[in-house]
């Protein structure tokens, strides 16, 4: 029979001849698990990734001081100034740009303005207030969290009222209370009391649904501890030269773990929406035990001192600073933190933009 169409199948195939297999090495393990196969290559270890680090999860603190188009370097923090308003409207804009979500709020007052009750603090018209209503008007959509406490404007640096060397509880709480209505009054979006008087939760939240703000959020600095780590911050507000003493009888005591828990019940009883654990790298376990144990909205502040740390030793080439700080701030999240308060955050936000941390 005639072949129509060309020579028949099997004409066109070729058959290569088989290779024997190798044989097996002498010292092969013989595993069935190897974890380094999900390892090989940068798309499968993506692949597998557990956790994420993204723009959302962002919290960018500026440091305020009067004047028009100001930025003074803060030593202790290389990378990190005190801006005055316009400059913060500025920063705001760029925060958008980057997709950041929030800023934090920290102002230097001239110690001309400070004295022994704060109350610059409740001045309608303080650098914070005026900080918070430019940015609301450029860039409304961002989020502002101002700090609740008395340091930076109180003339002995302490969180709260001071008496013969105490600090009063319950008479600080009232004056938290108004600064809390005031800022709320300016436009802030989250109220965040660093302060550790006791009770102070329940009463700023109170006071904000009184005055109308019942819409406003509380983030808790709920386990703040009294650590070391804060020094190159209070350079930046100026309490590093006005602090008498220390802060042990209000912030934590950094050998306990228990009481952390106990904190930020307390706190969550009484209205908090957030909370907040400060330092964070040294306190990682903390974090992980408040995720676990509430399930709630947990942050963490990757402070001062740890930043200064990182950013030392990169200047002085001990470590690659882009890599340390993107490994920082991955082990909040390992940890369980949903968001970081960071000084880096503007940098790791741009590289998040251009669509690769690592």
């Amino acid at each position: 029979m005639a072949i129509k169409y060309g020579r028949p199948l099997e004409s066109q195939v070729r058959v290569v001849p088989a290779k024997p297999q190798d044989a097996p090495r002498a010292d092969a393990l013989d595993l069935i698990h190897r974890p380094r196969r999900n390892r090989r290559t940068d798309w499968a270890r993506r692949m597998v990734r557990e956790n994420t680090l993204s723009a959302n999860d962002l919290i960018w603190p500026l440091f305020l001081v009067d004047g028009d188009n100001v930025r003074i370097p803060v030593p202790s923090m290389p990378g990190v100034e005190r801006i005055s308003v316009d400059q913060a409207v500025r920063d705001a804009e760029r925060a958008a740009a980057l997709d950041i979500p929030c800023l934090a709020l920290f102002p230097y007052t001239d110690p001309a303005l400070r004295n022994e009750t704060g109350s610059e603090a409740l001045n309608p018209e303080n650098l914070v207030c005026r900080t918070v209503q430019a940015i609301k008007k450029a860039v409304p959509d961002i989020g502002i969290l101002c700090d609740v406490a008395l340091d930076p404007y109180t003339s002995h640096g302490h969180d709260g009222l001071l008496a013969d060397g105490v600090i009063l509880n319950d008479e600080t709480v009232d004056v938290l209370v108004q600064q809390s209505i005031l800022q709320a009054d300016a436009g802030c979006d989250i109220i965040a009391p660093s302060d550790m008087m006791d009770g102070r939760i329940g009463a700023i939240r109170q006071g904000l649904d009184d005055a109308g703000h019942d819409a406003i959020q509380i983030m808790a600095y709920a386990a703040k501890y009294a650590s070391c780590f804060y020094g190159p911050f209070r350079d930046a507000v100026g309490s590093s030269t006005t602090l008498t003493g220390d802060k042990r009888t209000y912030q934590m005591d950094f050998c306990n773990s228990d009481e952390a828990l106990r904190e930020v019940e307390l706190d969550l009883e009484e209205g908090a929406d957030m909370v907040m654990v400060k330092p964070g790298l040294p306190y990682l376990d903390i974090v992980r035990r408040i995720k676990d144990t509430f399930s709630h909205p947990t942050f963490v502040y990757q402070v001062s001192g740890e930043y200064a740390m990182i950013m030392a030793a990169a200047s002085n080439g001990w470590l690659d600073g882009e890599k340390a700080m993107v490994e920082s701030l991955m082990a909040f999240k390992r940890a369980g933190a949903d968001g970081i308060l960071t000084y880096f955050a503007p940098r790791v936000a741009e590289k998040l933009k251009k669509g690769r941390l690592f």
